[in-house]
């Protein structure tokens, strides 16, 4: 890692630890200010007494590693128009059946459905709404589908 960021820590704590350690091995160290009556910010506070970079934003941390990597700090791309998924056919019953059976009991993520099947994304998610509108579809954390 090109840095360490310590949000939180108390005087004595691992976190200074590995900053200390981060700082001998010549990375950058940041540190999230905290209150000064706060027992659990007094580490981070320390830090940055002795010198550790002060963040409130991501954008305090890309601009210091920036030009360590020879680059801008990244940027958000644009948003452009959404893709027209209108040339794609719908799913015929055999797409159907193909994402029928990559479905089971045990969760899995929709990209696995689309690599295992080889059909279009949109072809896909056209059919899992289909079942989830059916009541035959249970969702899952990280996005992860099976079958009721």
């Amino acid at each position: 890692a090109l840095g360490l960021v310590v949000v939180e820590a108390a005087q004595r704590s691992g976190s200074l630890i590995s900053a200390r350690l981060a700082g001998e091995m010549g990375r950058l160290v940041f540190a999230v200010p905290g209150s000064p009556l706060d027992p659990r910010a007094a580490g981070t506070n320390a830090l940055l007494k002795d010198g550790a970079t002060l963040v409130t934003e991501a954008s305090d941390i890309t601009g210091a590693i920036a030009p360590l990597v020879g680059a801008l700090a990244p940027r958000t791309p644009p948003l452009g128009e959404p893709p027209d998924f209108s040339a794609t056919p719908p799913p015929g019953e055999d797409d159907r059946a193909r994402v029928i059976e990559a479905l089971g009991p045990t969760p899995v993520a929709v990209d696995e459905i689309i690599r295992h099947t080889g059909l279009h994304p949109a072809q896909v998610f056209m059919v899992l709404l289909e079942l989830d509108l059916a009541g035959r579809l249970e969702r899952h954390a990280g996005g992860n589908v099976s079958v009721v």
